[in-house]
């Protein structure tokens, strides 16, 4: 397989960092200058360490006051608006560094370049500007296979952003032009002109336009075209022509409300999750740091091996493979300690020890365990914090009863008979606040294809009495009676069959009190694998199957003389698949796709070429958890 979109990016920006180039082999020492956009994209691919070893001594922001280093070059990577292009000009005025390497996020138009140029003139700087770029990097990717645009913080393209009723045509026009000019620049970063799918009638449809449109204008001029004839970049990437299904976040609402029992979604969930690092806020102290601070602040590396093996894998099992890591540490420091006292090193007596011993023998052992020693200890690091991480989320998982909300949404998403009404569980005092219970109902109104009004009127005065607000119900009800959604029903429940979850005994070692972990009362609830509806029409869409998505979705090629709805269309299966949904996004629907990829692959090694097979990149403009999305919902309910 070729590079990951992460290492693509990664790539980029080193080059950009050794000074595009131009600083020969060993790293120049420099100055990154970066706006909040920058600090965005870099702060989940690169860490100080890895800007240190890039020769990078000082990173700054470039609002921020900043003091003159005139012998160091200075890399700038921002976007080219009218404040970073004004301070870019006070700073050569001010001549805070020896040389300037301008790097833009997306394209510099000629007025902002002009500007520039006048600034360069009039500070005398120009003989110091070394080279300007455009970079093609506004997109932040937060794993090997997913990106999104904007964090959860910035609301300019949320879900809110997008569908409130007071939202003007020319507001629109921006926001989706935002969005296609991102979606270029991946386009641009993975070296390839993608097929372009995406359902009519939505805001997916209008940036799938816009994104057609821009790739076909920069195809059309040879000369300054990002892409070659063949469709792979003119720089060192090279990426089989991938299907772009863009979707627009209504085709699935249930999802992004929906609690979850992976790792990685149940941190992104119930903790402050962001830009890959999560905070564990304590309310006291531990016994063990005494008064120190409360917070804890973990990075959660690509490097972590068992993050990455088990930020996929139900909490359950996630609790025990942590305890078995703990258990082989603890057997591995044992081994230590035995063969310090088989060398008699930990007794009175060392003289006496070191008399009796077989030197090289011991030497060889003692050498062994030296050179192991920093790897344990960073195994022990890593382990501990995800001790902590997972002893934060089973007291969340304890005190709203996560398991029960999971395992009845997974019911109701999988068109299972529940064993419990829905009204039970509003009523009950002791499961879950009100934003579960507010969020169960939802997913409960959304895969229920009638409900009388007098029964809503029921759960609504319900939910009321649990403390819930009932804004986002408000324009849930809204969003359902404009939308088909019968179809959209048929998409949780179709083919997923009985047994969804089921709940099995509890694992023995998780009951032991000297465990680190005490289970008692949690389900432990074995997840049976079903494609979410995102999933679903993905795998139509890419494996080229008759249905009812490959029909009616529009087909775009960027590459097609012609263009509009008469295009041939490709046949055989596409190999590779970008998903972009225009409203949010999350973790949940992420993993579906890569468990997705993963299942077509361990079947496809016969008879492709070495190192082919399925794989799928997701996307969206925002990275949202439950209570994000929720209160989007609110704020679209209110304003009703």
């Amino acid at each position: 397989m070729s590079a990951s979109l992460r290492q693509r990016q990664v790539d980029a920006l080193k080059t950009m960092l050794n000074l595009n180039g131009s600083g020969g082999g060993e790293p120049t020492w420099k100055v990154l200058v970066y706006d909040k956009t920058g600090q965005d994209i870099l702060g989940p691919v690169l860490s100080v360490k890895e800007l240190r070893d890039l020769g990078v001594t000082l990173h700054l922001m470039l609002q921020s006051a900043r003091d003159p280093i005139p012998d160091a070059p200075a890399v700038y990577f921002c976007l080219p608006t009218d404040d970073n292009i004004r301070t870019i000009g006070q700073d050569m005025q001010a001549g805070l560094y020896g040389a300037y390497h301008f790097n833009f996020i997306s394209p510099v138009n000629r007025a902002k370049l002009e500007d520039l140029a006048t600034s360069a003139l009039q500070s005398n700087s120009v003989s110091l500007v070394q080279k300007l770029f455009d970079q093609y990097l506004n997109f932040i990717c937060l794993e090997d296979e997913m990106f999104c645009l904007k964090q959860t913080i910035d609301n300019d393209i949320s879900y809110y952003s997008l569908n409130r009723g007071s939202v003007t045509d020319t507001e629109m026009d921006t926001l989706l032009s935002n969005i296609t000019d991102s979606l270029f620049s991946l386009c641009v970063t993975l070296g390839t002109v993608p097929i372009i799918r995406c359902p009519k009638g939505n805001a997916a449809e209008a940036v799938a336009e816009k994104l057609d449109k821009k790739l076909r204008e920069n195809l059309r001029d040879t000369r300054n075209s990002l892409f070659t004839v063949d469709g792979a970049a003119a720089g060192r990437y090279s990426f089989h022509r991938p299907v772009f299904v863009l979707l627009d976040r209504g085709v699935d609402m249930a999802t992004p409300l929906h609690h979850t029992w992976t790792y990685q979604a149940l941190s992104h969930d119930v903790l402050e999750y962001h830009q890959n690092r999560v905070k564990i806020t304590s309310s006291g102290g531990d016994g063990l740091s005494g008064a120190r601070s409360k917070d804890k602040v973990f990075d959660l590396d690509p490097g972590d091996q068992f993050w990455t093996e088990h930020k996929g894998t139900p909490f359950p099992q996630v609790a025990e493979a942590i305890q078995e890591k703990l258990e082989d540490i603890k057997g591995r420091e044992d081994d230590i300690k035995r063969m310090k006292a088989d060398m008699g090193l930990d007794g009175e007596d060392v003289a006496a020890g070191l008399a009796g011993m077989n030197m090289s023998d011991n030497t060889a052992k003692l050498t062994s365990a030296v050179s192991s020693l920093p790897q344990l200890l960073e195994k022990k690091r890593l382990i501990d914090m995800h001790t902590s991480l997972a002893t934060a989320l089973l007291d969340h998982i304890k005190s709203r009863r996560l398991d029960v909300f999971f395992e009845l949404e997974e019911k109701i998403m999988g068109g299972i008979t529940l064993d419990k009404s829905i009204m039970e569980v509003v009523n009950d005092l002791e499961n879950g606040n009100p934003e579960d219970k507010m969020r169960l109902f939802i997913i409960y109104f959304l895969c229920t294809p009638q409900m009388s009004d007098a029964e809503l009127d029921q759960y609504s005065a319900a939910l009321q009495n649990a403390g819930c607000d009932l804004s986002p119900l408000t324009y849930i009800k809204r969003w359902k009676t404009y939308s088909k959604m019968n179809s959209g029903i048929a998409e949780y429940s179709e083919g997923q069959g009985a047994g969804t979850t089921k709940a099995v005994s509890m694992f023995s070692k998780l009951m032991a009190q000297s465990s680190s972990f005490v289970m008692e009362g949690v389900k432990n609830l074995v997840v049976k694998k079903h494609n979410l509806p995102v999933t679903k029409i993905v795998d139509e869409i890419v494996e080229q199957r008759a249905g009812k998505v490959n029909e009616e979705y529009r087909y775009l090629d960027p590459k097609s003389l012609r263009g509009g709805s008469e295009v041939p269309r490709a046949k055989t299966p596409f190999t590779d698949a970008v998903v972009f949904m225009v409203g949010g996004g999350n973790y949940i629907e992420y993993q579906n796709l890569q468990d997705y990829a993963k299942s077509k692959n361990s079947g496809s090694g016969v008879g492709m070429n070495p190192g082919a097979g399925k794989r799928v990149v997701y996307g969206c403009t925002q990275l949202s958890n439950a209570s994000h999305t929720l209160k989007q919902f609110q704020q679209l309910g209110e304003d009703l």
